[in-house]
């Protein structure tokens, strides 16, 4: 499916980070990816990231899976919600549905949250952190959008959901299959089912927060510093007042900490390694037994295309004169050449044929054995 009536360039100015957007039905053909019995079937499966939410009385219930069969097969006519989080790693049709936004960069997408709601069904008045595209899949749903909001906005008491104390509705729409809903981080925004048999695909977008970068990016050069790293001062001369901190040794000081801190190519490799880090590792293709470079080369030569886990989180950063720094999964691989072809590609793409005139087949071999890159002999 693809985007057939949206302006990427009007968006990027007018809207992102900046106000919401309702867009109506922009597809060249909607088909909902996911049947609700099928997103009921993920709900109970071991490693899901799932919850339940029912509305009684104004309250709100927060249950967390996965679920058993019969659990979900019990609820009544009260107002409910299920979500899975992460369903585009386990259905290759839901994965689908990011690919019309990668007109934003590949390194903050988060993962396609998808929810299924009885009538009345939804999560309540929050606001999030980060941007979200609200794909209506079936059904309808009312969505009001509300006032900005941060740190300071009162929140109702509720140990799993971030419920707003106050709403302050400035516009409402109801989505039908197809539409799609942006709301910007920090703006208030609250969806409610319209009759049963609601799905909503919610694509999720990552933003660091500053704390979490000072702090991963801190603990890592502390990682690498030394004991005998040390300040120094020699060439000192004596001060009028003993008690003094110079302003020379300030200077010096601030200087031994900027030079750790503020080093551009350490922190391009940091980020790249940790932004790349798996959400859920467990869901690799790791082969039971390595793929040998025989194979590899022969399933090159033979055109079988490779695919990308869409568990897996692909980025590279250009280090100069055509070498790349790729990062998957967490891993740095320093390459040029062919192997930066096949890095600036399969960051790209979840999915290419190799060109076979490439020497990549050493770096394929290492995706494929950490379980981010697999040949895809059934197509």
């Amino acid at each position: 499916m693809h985007l057939k009536t949206f302006d990427t360039d009007t968006f990027l100015r007018d809207y992102w980070q900046k106000k919401p957007l309702l867009i109506r039905n922009p597809w060249d053909r909607w088909v909902n990816p996911l049947e609700p019995d099928e997103l009921a079937g993920l709900a109970c499966e071991n490693d899901a990231e799932a919850r339940l939410i029912e509305q009684t009385r104004g309250s709100w219930k927060v249950e967390h899976g996965p679920f058993a069969e019969k659990r979900l097969g019990k609820l009544g006519k009260k107002p409910w919600t299920l979500l899975v989080q992460a369903v585009d790693h386990m259905v290759p049709d839901v994965a689908a549905l990011i690919d019309p936004f990668r007109f934003i960069p590949n390194w903050r997408i988060d993962d396609v949250m998808v929810s299924y709601a009885s009538d009345g069904g939804g999560v309540g008045p929050h606001f999030d952190q980060y941007d979200v595209f609200l794909i209506q899949g079936l059904g309808k749903r009312r969505w009001r959008i509300g006032q900005a909001c941060d740190k300071a906005s009162a929140l109702l008491p509720h140990d799993d959901l971030r419920l707003l104390a106050d709403f302050e509705t400035a516009e409402e729409w109801v989505l039908e299959p197809g539409d799609i809903l942006y709301v910007p981080p920090g703006i208030a925004h609250d969806g409610m089912a319209v009759g049963d048999d609601c799905m909503t695909y919610s694509v999720g977008f990552r933003a660091p927060s500053r704390s979490e970068l000072v702090a991963h990016w801190c603990d890592h050069v502390l990682g690498e510093l030394t004991e005998d790293d040390r300040y120094g001062d020699a060439g000192l001369v004596a001060q009028a007042n003993p008690g003094e901190i110079a302003p020379a040794a300030l200077s010096r000081l601030r200087a031994m900490v900027a030079e750790a801190l503020l080093d551009e190519s350490r922190f391009a490799r940091w980020f790249g390694g940790f932004n790349s880090e798996p959400k859920y590792p467990e869901r690799d293709w790791r082969p039971e037994v390595p793929i040998t470079m025989k194979e590899v080369r022969k399933a090159i030569s033979n055109g079988i295309a490779i695919e990308r886990n869409p568990a897996s989180r692909v980025a590279f950063v250009r280090v100069g004169d055509g070498a790349i720094s790729l990062f998957v999964d967490g891993e740095s691989f320093d390459v040029t050449g062919d192997s930066a072809c096949f890095a600036e590609a399969i960051g790209a793409a979840t999915r290419m044929v190799i060109d076979p005139a490439w020497a990549v087949d050493v770096l394929v071999k290492q995706l494929i054995d950490q379980g981010s890159l697999r040949f895809d002999y059934d197509d």
